[in-house]
């Protein structure tokens, strides 16, 4: 950091030079590891598609809303962040089976978290499943 920059730091109060310092230093691994697994489910949910087509979300005509559905190669906006957050549940079902294993020593605390990862995941892949097989009915 430059001379300057660390003047300004230093004349701020402490709890605004902590944080200042705390943005300044390298990140930790955990926060990439978090900012790699946002980018991908961004990515899987079809965040980069949404960005680039700009789907119409709906269409206001007179006092009405008339939600237009896309054909099978598009999607809405809100299939992206559905599909997304489902991703997210999936994820945090497996990270949930994956900390069960740490706690050998508390079988009922391994057995509770094992059956809500187990859960969350199958919860996610049935809610996209069938979130996939409307979308193909109604193409129809």
């Amino acid at each position: 950091m430059t001379k300057r920059v660390k003047r300004e730091a230093s004349s701020m109060s402490f709890s605004l030079s902590r944080w200042f310092r705390r943005l300044s230093s390298k990140p930790s691994s955990a926060t990439f590891i978090i900012v790699i697994i946002a980018f991908a489910t961004f990515l899987l949910g079809g965040g980069l598609l949404t960005i680039i087509t700009q789907p119409p979300i709906a269409i206001y005509s007179g006092s009405r809303f008339f939600f237009i559905y896309p054909s099978m190669d598009a999607q809405f906006g809100m299939d992206t962040i559905f599909s997304g957050m489902l991703y997210a549940v999936g994820l945090v079902g497996l990270l949930l089976m994956y900390r069960s294993t740490k706690n050998a020593y508390k079988p009922r605390q391994a057995y509770m978290t094992l059956i809500v990862g187990i859960a969350l995941l199958i919860l996610a892949y049935l809610f996209l499943e069938t979130s996939v097989l409307y979308k193909i009915n109604a193409g129809q």
